[in-house]
């Protein structure tokens, strides 16, 4: 498929649908009693909720989804789109003030949404504009239940062949680490592009087995929206995840040969993995120790002796291949994106047999920049740039980005929308640099730098993730803005105490620079989570709310 000459997302679906034998599996939602949808029961639930939701709205109305991953996600986002509609998906991590700030933003004519519990969110919120209330299944108040539109037997069959690459496919609100989000406009053109590049990435992957996700990232996030396209593009099974819980269950299900993540997921595996490495003694800890150290000399293209080959060729038999069977035993890649993965994290899962890709996007960028490749890994960098976009790095070390892949703009920002692209380029934000091998490396968020009352810039995310990578620390923030020191919140595994934390942090200092060192830190027992307002809804931390919330003890450590 060209999808170069694809005009819509709308499009690439029903071509799809020609090519593939309609009776394969397609989707499955993995909680139990949940069927298993082929192409043609997913082609056939599309064109009846199409032809209902074109009798509700205009062309370019807004459509709102709120649900959890499933299979009627997808049904629904690309029905919206084919009926004429702009598609809004939206988070259901989301905090009363934003929901609100939402729906009075964008003013949906319709909501599609899963059950009462998402309903009851927004219930407070919604407009005379909402025509009509679609939902997965029945809520407390009056509205369509999806599954009479699919059992109706009358109907038109509508495939929109008036969408064109530029026309709005999607408004992505960016979680924000502080303020409220900003409606991100994807044009058709846009996440097809981001798609012609992925495509390139998982050619060898897909080569090797038949391309099976596990998803369980939102889909109402722009890196995991733009990836159930390329799903559709590879003919891919996808399978959802029932939860965050039951992940490492679900894989043993579905057995997924790719699967997508932020790095939040791949630090606790990480510190999980490590804790059961640390417990192992003799023989055992002996070929975990070679499978990690050999690794690491294979992912940096050292050359192994004649010694080293034949344990390496242990390793694989004694180790990897238990890991890998812990996931499943068919991955071929677990692909890192949302923000920065720590090198020492990416060296130790390639080096223990699960393959791990960084890439670096946003969501304005629809919104994947670059990617590794999976045979050329380089684990300090997010890989060469999709040849669908062009990158380049500004005099002040920001990282620009241009391509048909860039929003459209913000909705209803004129002004933001002015400030993100000047001159066609994409002012991401963060401060980069590309190596002679074309690679693209991230050093910092322009926004997140600490300026010390020296002028020193410093990196609070470098020193956070040196942190996390110990066992007994399981969160931290570094603060110290135009102040003369750096200190630290520390959330700690329960029961570690004080001088523990103490102990590591002097080991940690060890590591970095006289301006970059932690002299005090605030132990807390609260973690930050989504829930509390201290995390984005991509496990990213909410600086400002954080400090806001701990500014008066912070301070304290400066005046002891």
């Amino acid at each position: 498929m060209e999808i170069n000459k694809l005009n819509s997302l709308v499009e690439l679906f029903f071509k799809k649908y020609d090519s593939i034998s309609e009776n394969k599996p397609f989707l499955k939602w993995l909680k139990p009693d949940k069927p298993f949808y082929t192409w043609k029961d997913i082609y056939i639930r599309i064109l009846k909720l199409t032809f209902h939701i074109k009798s509700l709205i205009n062309e370019g109305d807004r459509c709102l989804i709120l649900s959890e991953n499933r299979p009627y996600w997808l049904i629904s986002d690309i029905a919206v789109m084919n009926a004429g509609g702009v598609s809004v998906p939206i988070f259901t991590t989301y905090s009363s003030k934003d929901y609100q700030y939402i729906l009075k933003d964008c003013k949906p004519s319709l909501i599609i949404v899963s059950n009462n519990e998402q309903y009851n969110k927004i219930k407070n919120f919604v407009g005379p504009e909402v025509k009509k209330i679609i939902s997965f299944e029945k809520l407390d108040i009056e509205s369509l239940l999806i599954d009479e539109i699919i059992n109706i037997s009358n109907y038109k069959k509508i495939i929109n062949y008036n969408l064109k690459r530029t026309s709005p496919a999607c408004i992505i609100y960016t979680s924000g680490t502080s303020g409220f989000p900003k409606g991100v406009v994807l044009s058709h053109g846009g996440i097809l592009a981001n798609c012609e590049g992925a495509y390139d990435l998982l050619v060898p992957i897909i080569k090797k087995r038949k391309p099976v996700f596990l998803t369980w990232l939102p889909l109402s996030h722009s890196y995991e929206h733009t990836v159930q396209f390329i799903q559709i593009l590879l003919g891919a099974k996808v399978f959802y995840a029932e939860s965050l819980d039951k992940l490492l269950p679900n894989m043993l299900i579905a057995k997924p040969t790719i699967m997508t993540a932020v790095p939040r997921f791949y630090q606790n595996l990480f510190n999980k993995i490590n804790i059961n490495f640390n417990k192992q003694s003799g023989l055992k800890k002996f070929f975990i120790f070679s499978t990690v150290f050999l690794g690491k000399k294979k992912l940096n293209k050292t050359k192994l002796s004649l010694y080293e080959n034949l344990l390496n060729f242990l390793c694989e038999i004694l180790v990897r291949k238990k890991v890998k069977k812990q996931f499943g035993g068919n991955l071929q890649a677990f692909v890192s994106g949302g923000g920065a993965l720590d090198k020492n994290i990416g060296e130790f899962l390639n080096a223990i047999g699960l393959p791990t890709l960084q890439g670096y996007g946003l969501t304005e960028a629809s919104p994947v920049v670059s990617c590794n490749l999976p045979d050329l890994v380089k684990v300090d960098t997010v890989g060469p740039p999709f040849r669908t976009n062009k990158v380049k790095i500004a005099e002040d070390g920001e990282i620009l980005v241009k391509g048909e892949n860039l929003m459209i703009g913000y909705w209803n920002k004129i002004e933001e929308t002015k400030e993100a692209i000047k001159n066609g380029w994409l002012h991401t934000g963060d401060i980069g640099e590309i190596g002679e091998d074309g690679f693209l490396k991230i050093t910092d968020r322009k926004k997140d730098l600490i300026v010390n009352l020296g002028g020193d810039n410093i990196s609070p995310t470098k020193i956070e993730n040196l942190l996390c990578l110990e066992e007994s620390i399981k969160q931290s923030l570094v603060y110290g803005d135009k102040k003369n020191y750096l200190v630290a919140i520390i959330v700690a595994e329960k029961e570690v105490k004080k001088e523990k934390i103490k102990e590591i942090i002097e080991k940690v200092n060890k590591n970095l620079a006289l301006i970059e060192k932690i002299k005090k830190f605030l132990l807390i027992s609260k973690e930050f989570t989504i829930q509390n307002g201290m995390l984005t809804p991509t496990l990213k931390l909410k600086r400002k709310e954080i400090i806001n919330i701990y500014k008066h003890q912070l301070e304290k450590l400066y005046s002891n």
